[in-house]
């Protein structure tokens, strides 16, 4: 029998379970999945949470209820992968597991310890992430008594999970602080690593009038070196100063540490793999999905949804001795509050950059991109049990994993 071996129960790997499981003979096929946790993050709702718009039920679920029957599911820490072995080392017990093909999809975590003076005393004081649900809860707590000030948004490197959450963040806060009346008392900042708003000219374009219309001053270039906590101040490497008083921060992300112990991983901790296939140059049968992987593409549960669809049947493929296709494109799509009862859409893939237009029927939408809408809001807040529901269980969405031009308008 042979042997498909997932490391991580998140999205991707919970994903990667159930399609594998469909596809693949349980006569023929043993598929096991491993994670040091036992619960589920709906980690896009962690953006709400500041703003009381979610609560902790909202985004919390035991990981079991996502595995489908006929998938074993071991609750472990990883110690190491072996690959020239064919095997994984537990941290619990030290036993290994054995592989035929490996999935690696361990994802992707904030490492604040990174950036000096980031996580000292004024940490949940002063210093707020929203990346964890510790931190989102705390900033609730904190934001329903803060008194205004200015507050600073700022992104420490990329890549991060879900590029636009910083964004959408910050364009929440602006509503938010207009629905308590605070607005005029509050200066909004963004320190971004970016040239601007976001990483693709025309979105960065259309996304920083908006911040502009709202009136966010908008840092760009900003590559932070450390944070002076008792002077409250961020200091980049060029010795620019951005004071606050209440600093939002979006700490450095990194891969597991298993993937550094293993000798696998870039100087963050990611994997690399063929971006059309998510195969490892190095190892024949291992591969790396979701937010784990090398790619130039962003690390977002969309990316995760379209990438297992292209690897399904590819897999199927490659299983059977034939080579793998290069189905895959880095098509994304992301929907990015603005605040009020609006969003905007974002599609966009390795050549194309986000474009203005209608998705995902040509002319009609319900969806426009690159424009503020009340069906993107209520889209986005959709999105929340299409994940738990669709998602998350491997189901198909009517929607092509590949991205299309078809509504598109170029400019």
């Amino acid at each position: 029998m042979k042997k498909l071996l997932i490391l991580g129960a998140g999205t991707a790997g919970t994903m990667v379970a159930n399609r594998m499981r469909r596809l693949l003979e349980e006569s023929e096929w043993h598929i096991t999945i491993v994670d040091q946790d036992e619960t589920h993050y709906y980690q896009p709702g962690f953006l709400f949470i500041p703003f009381g718009m979610y609560s902790k039920n909202d985004v919390v679920k035991p990981k079991r209820d996502f595995i489908p029957k006929g998938v074993e599911f071991i609750v472990a820490p990883l110690e190491r992968i072996e690959p020239d072995k064919n095997r994984v080392q537990l941290g619990k017990d030290g036993r290994h597991l054995y592989y035929d093909f490996l999935v690696i999809a361990t994802g992707t975590q904030t490492q604040p310890d990174q950036t000096p003076g980031l996580r000292e005393h004024e940490w949940y004081k002063s210093i707020f992430d929203f990346y964890t649900l510790e931190g989102a809860r705390a900033l609730a707590k904190h934001l329903r008594t803060w008194q205004g000030g200015r507050m600073v948004v700022n992104i420490v490197e990329n890549p991060i999970k879900c590029p636009v959450a910083p964004l959408e963040f910050t364009m929440l806060a602006d509503w938010f602080f207009h629905e308590q009346g605070l607005r005029d008392r509050v200066e909004l900042i963004y320190a971004t690593p970016l040239p601007g708003a976001f990483t693709k000219p025309i979105a960065s374009k259309h996304l920083g009038a908006i911040l502009e219309r709202k009136g966010v001053k908008v840092e760009p270039e900003f590559l932070i070196e450390r944070v002076d906590p008792d002077a409250k101040k961020i200091v980049s490497y060029d010795e620019r100063e951005i004071a606050y008083d209440l600093l939002v921060t979006i700490p450095l992300n990194m891969g597991n540490a298993v993937i550094a112990r293993s000798d696998m991983g870039d100087e963050l901790n990611y994997v690399a793999v063929d971006p059309y296939t998510f195969i490892s140059p190095r190892y024949p049968n291992v591969f790396a999905l979701g937010d784990a992987a090398a790619l130039p593409t962003s690390k977002a549960g969309s990316v995760a949804h379209f990438a297992v669809d292209c690897f399904a049947e590819n897999f199927l493929r490659y299983a059977d001795g034939l080579e793998m296709l290069p189905t895959f494109d880095g098509h994304a799509n992301c929907f990015i509050e603005s605040g009020f009862g609006k969003g905007l859409l974002i599609d966009f893939n390795y050549e194309t950059e986000p474009l203005p237009g209608m998705y995902p029927l040509p002319g009609v939408g319900p969806f426009a991109l690159l424009q503020e809408s009340e069906a993107n809001h209520w889209g986005k807040l959709m999105f929340r049990w299409m994940y738990w529901n669709i998602l998350l269980k491997g189901q198909e969405l009517p929607l092509p994993a590949r991205m299309t031009m078809a509504g598109k308008w170029k400019n």
